[in-house]
């Protein structure tokens, strides 16, 4: 793999680190990568005990679900700064590594992709929301 393409790229982190880091670090940010259909009929988290609030920005376009070219730039349009850890999030953790991934080669210091997303893993009745992910660890979460 470039090398080049993962500077930035911190890995993978469990949704509890994830709330951990967002409490405890000012600068951390949360970045929502679903798309306008996931947050009004699913959630998004709710972060306000920490004093902050989810940055909400499709990493793919719905309904064809084409990559957003813009993605970079709307993350600094946002004012999300380079040298701040940002977290990103979507369904399941497989689009927000693919964000995480591109907005470390854009220069993003410290990108971490959240493992089992916002939903995580399907259950053995094909239920997401039990297994793993943000809802499962009962995080606050609320619906847009």
């Amino acid at each position: 793999m470039d090398k080049k393409i993962m500077t930035g790229f911190a890995g993978d982190v469990s949704v509890e680190e994830t709330w951990a880091t967002l409490k405890e670090n000012p600068e951390a940010v949360l970045v929502d990568v679903r798309t306008d259909a996931e947050w009004s009929f699913v959630g998004v988290p709710d972060l306000r005990a920490l004093g902050k609030a989810p940055v909400l920005i499709s990493w793919q376009l719905y309904p064809a679900m084409q990559v957003n070219n813009q993605f970079v730039d709307m993350m600094e349009q946002q004012g999300i700064l380079k040298s701040a850890p940002v977290y990103f999030l979507c369904r399941s953790g497989v689009r927000s590594r693919a964000a995480a991934e591109k907005a470390a080669a854009a220069g993003y210091q410290a990108c971490y992709n959240i493992a089992g997303g916002f939903e995580g893993d399907r259950d053995g009745n094909n239920h997401r929301g039990r297994v793993n992910g943000w809802k499962a660890a009962d995080l606050p979460w609320i619906q847009k």
